[in-house]
């Protein structure tokens, strides 16, 4: 076995729409005791993609350079596939489960992969260090410095972990400084706390964490969603499963269900659904087996940890009593929960516009996942009337966009013709509300702003150029 310790930048934050520019990656044994060369690889932006500019302004990679120094999609993705996600590998990153992998997940699509496989097949798995961090700090602090923010907030940020703790960190924001910083983080915990680390390691497992969390018996968990001020982490028991088998409503005991058990389902979807700075917390959130959650048996709890938590006990034996005996509560949860996200249906016509955004409307046959691998076979000279007779819609639709993506070259004048209202229709549509017209909205905003430096000037400059480059009647 061996972890693979990876991290992303990329062209704004929808990973259903936007791209990936930048993978940075780094190979350890499982003493974290780094293997071969790091991957720093730049991936070219397609010219029906515009970067958010703000994301730019973070990372500093442009279009430009992308295109420049950078392999198309297919090779990327055939790189990841044959030498990233190899048998036995643990890819692990820092909130990766919630955002890097999912836009790995959909690049895949786009390119005639499975989009899951890389994290099951052939004893492969992932894990996410955000959390154990998180975790570490809650219950087991002792051995490492941790960070507050400015805001006075607790923290675990990467840049700010590395900093107190003298850890190397080059560069924030960029793909393998950030990999070196994770790789040294985890280093650190596993030398301050191994069973916790080991622990949560152990935990990726999503049938372990049914398992642990279908006991009912109230658990330590932390989560991002959770209060700063608590360390992220609180007491919570299981409720009722998700009505789509995707894990288990979890009940907060630090807060009295008093009044909560009380309501119909549609007053508990208002109070669950409402948003804003003032709005009342809200004691429930969906556990799911497979992100990894960081949860442990009471047992872990110390008293040094239990008051740095601030938990009550008393409290949390009593509120947990009346769970017991609310009868309707779990029922008229999940009929919240059916209110807040009806079931929805997937695209009844596909659309090729959005056809990279519907990956999780099905899955793909068997039948057509051979069809996909002979795209994958298909050397540029067989593509340009390559057409294997997908059975699924959507993958009929991206064939066309894989070809004019990652094989211009083929293309012939009537693909051409038709590549270029795809993208006209794609960053020009909607007017004032098109996004180009929100792209070069965007870049006067910021260009305005005070003390802007030489970097950021030449950034927003770049940027402009390229939208300019790929519409030139912008």
């Amino acid at each position: 076995m061996t972890f693979y310790f990876y991290d992303l930048e990329t062209s704004g934050f929808n990973s259903r729409a936007d791209r990936i520019m930048q993978f940075g990656g780094q190979r350890t044994d499982m003493n974290l005791k780094p293997i071969g060369q790091p991957d720093n690889i730049l991936i070219k932006l397609t010219d029906d993609v515009l970067p958010e500019p703000d994301a730019v302004l973070v990372h500093g990679i442009t279009p430009q350079k992308t295109k420049a120094e950078g392999v198309n999609e297919t090779e990327f993705a055939k790189y990841l596939t044959a030498q990233v996600f190899s048998k036995d590998t643990i890819t692990v990153g820092y909130n990766n489960i919630r955002f890097d992998d999912e836009f790995i997940r959909h690049l895949l699509w786009r390119n005639f992969y499975d989009a899951y496989e890389w994290q099951w097949k052939n004893n492969r798995s992932r894990w996410d260090l955000l959390d154990v961090a998180r975790m570490t700090r809650a219950l087991r602090p002792e051995g490492i410095k941790w960070p507050f923010a400015p805001d006075g907030k607790a923290t675990v940020a990467l840049g700010y972990l590395a900093s107190m703790n003298k850890l190397k960190h080059d560069g924030a924001h960029d793909a393998l400084s950030d990999v070196k910083t994770l790789v040294a983080v985890a280093q650190m915990i596993h030398n301050s706390q191994p069973k916790l680390f080991d622990y949560l390691l152990n935990l990726r497992d999503k049938t372990k964490v049914e398992v642990l969390v279908n006991k009912r018996d109230p658990l330590v968990y932390t989560s991002g969603r959770y209060p700063s001020e608590h360390q992220k982490t609180t007491v919570a028991v299981a409720i009722a499963p998700h009505p789509e088998g995707r894990g288990m409503l979890m009940y907060d005991l630090r807060i009295d269900p008093s009044e909560f058990i009380k309501l119909d389902p549609s007053e508990l979807a208002a109070k669950w659904s409402a948003r804003g700075e003032d709005v009342p917390y809200f004691p429930v959130k969906l556990l799911s087996y497979n992100r990894c959650p960081a949860v442990a048996p009471l047992s872990v709890l110390d008293q040094a940890s239990t008051q740095r938590l601030q938990l009550d006990q008393n409290k949390v034996d009593k509120n947990f009593k009346k769970l017991k005996t609310a009868k309707d509560f779990a029922k008229n949860l999940v009929a919240a929960l059916e209110i807040i996200y009806p079931a929805r249906q997937p695209e009844l016509v596909v659309d090729e516009q959005k056809v990279d955004e519907q990956l999780y409307d099905g899955f793909v046959s068997d039948l057509d996942k051979t069809k996909m691998s002979a795209v994958r076979a298909a050397g540029p000279d067989e593509l340009a009337d390559f057409d294997p007779g997908f059975a699924d819609d959507r993958l009929k639709f991206i064939l066309p966009l894989y070809k004019a993506r990652n094989f211009p070259q083929v293309l012939s004048s009537s693909q051409k013709k038709w590549w270029e209202t795809f993208k006209t229709k794609r960053l020009q549509g909607g007017g004032e509300a098109s996004p180009v017209a929100k792209y070069f909205k965007r870049i006067e905003e910021l260009s305005k702003q005070p003390r802007l430096n030489k970097e950021q000037k030449y950034l927003l400059e770049e940027l402009k150029l390229y939208g300019q480059s790929i519409l030139p009647l912008a």
